[in-house]
């Protein structure tokens, strides 16, 4: 038993399921893809530009929701955020075009935009640095959990009462969310159920300055590149993931919305186990002497080896062969991510957190965009899936790559106004 207390992991799992409905509410429409696009009459590149739409939304809230984030403090930034993402999720069910479908996705990026940028500073908040990638991999493996759930929660709904249906009741959940985060969460410091002992625990690392870190600090950096760089080429993959795996699967193994849910369900599952292992991986290597700079790194270089046989995926005649090639990509990411994420608490001060995650996931989001246009671009065009897997099989190691040129291992940065 944990002697200095636990009360700290109650945010943790608030993070978790908050990251859950925030998967579900975007991925519920990579799951209907097929359908609507059939019914709607979409073309591949219309279902790009709306892909892009919330992608550009995203890439605009990271910009602006991780400063917003450090100046209101997270309980009512997070509490906005998902106030905005509910009511957008809802609105999906009014789309009847690209047009009106794409208005409902940009205001959903927006307000999912605050998701990982208030979860890493609720971690860097709550958790001292040796305990914030296990965190981090813990509350990240709620995508997961949203992934798994979203194929099998919205045919369900779909089939049963409707596509519009499935919009309103994953929508909806946001709301449920908000009863439980708003009573419990504080800062440890203000936290009246928190014991001496494990608020020291916490607090462990020592203070660190208070006033908010303007962005013309934090640019310059050289980590800032390398870790804006290694999101620019790796958060696209996992777009390409939630919004086109069910249509490639529909594409080339005849899977539709009666089948979707074992094949997705089995990858994700997998990938869970990257989101608690990648944490663990880092946390092992800094137990046995290196820096934890240099642990996540080790730790995204194994993984980026994981993912490189992913290009076999588009040539494969059976689907599982496929699933798994998938499944090790997806695992990978995850682990991955735990550590990215974390890599930007190790380096930056507390009170710059917030923004340096949205700088990055604006990077990230701008990856994106211009990755989803080119996807249907070139579906459009070669209706394959070769080039698209072959850059996905290389993008971690290039995101390796850059961290390995512009971030420091034992570097801590010290910014002020």
């Amino acid at each position: 038993m944990d002697k200095t207390g636990n009360y700290r992991w109650r945010m943790v799992a608030l993070l978790f399921f908050a990251t859950t409905i925030n998967y579900i509410d975007r991925g519920a429409l990579g799951i209907l893809a097929p359908d609507l696009q059939d019914k709607l009459k979409w073309s591949e590149a219309e279902y790009g530009y709306i892909v892009m739409a919330f992608q550009a939304a995203y890439a605009v809230g990271l910009i602006t929701t991780g400063g917003i984030l450090d100046r209101i403090g997270t309980r009512i930034g997070y509490t906005l955020a998902m106030i905005v993402w509910s009511i957008a999720g809802i609105f999906h069910a009014a789309g009847r075009g690209p047009l009106s479908f794409g208005i409902a996705r940009f205001t959903l990026g927006f307000g999912q935009s605050a998701n990982f940028p208030a979860a890493v500073k609720t971690v860097a908040e709550w958790f001292p640095k040796k305990e914030r990638a296990l965190a981090t991999g813990i509350f990240n493996a709620g995508s997961n959990l949203g992934a798994i759930l979203t194929p099998v929660i919205i045919p369900f709904i779909a089939l049963k009462w409707g596509w519009q249906w499935a919009f309103i009741i994953t929508g909806a959940l946001g709301f449920v969310w908000l009863l439980f985060w708003l009573p419990v969460y504080r800062r440890p410091e203000n936290c009246r159920k928190l014991s001496r002992s494990e608020k020291d625990y916490i607090l462990q690392d020592g203070d660190e300055p208070a006033e908010k870190i303007p962005w013309h600090s934090i640019i310059p950096h050289k980590q800032t590149l390398g870790i804006c760089l290694a999101r620019f080429f790796t958060d696209p993959i996992w777009w390409f993931f939630l919004y086109w795996l069910p249509k490639f699967l529909n594409k080339n193994f005849d899977i539709d919305l009666t089948t979707i849910g074992p094949p997705i369900i089995i990858i994700y599952i997998i990938s869970i186990g990257g989101s608690v292992t990648g944490g663990w991986l880092s946390t092992f290597f800094i137990r046995k002497g290196k820096n934890p700079v240099a642990a996540r790194k080790s730790s995204i270089f194994i993984l980026a080896l994981l993912v490189i046989p992913i290009f076999f995926a588009t040539r494969a005649s059976n689907m599982w062969t496929a699933v798994v090639l998938i499944s090790m990509a997806t695992f990978a990411h995850q682990g991955y991510a735990a550590n990215i994420f974390t890599i930007v608490s190790d380096i930056y001060p507390k009170n710059a957190v917030g923004s340096m995650i949205g700088l990055s996931g604006f990077a990230g989001a701008i990856g994106g965009v211009l990755f989803s246009g080119a996807v249907g671009l070139i579906l459009e065009t070669t209706n394959n899936y070769y080039i698209i897997f072959g850059f996905a099989s290389i993008a971690y190691l290039l995101c390796w790559a850059s961290l390995k040129l512009f971030v420091s291992d034992n570097k801590k940065l010290i910014l002020s106004n």
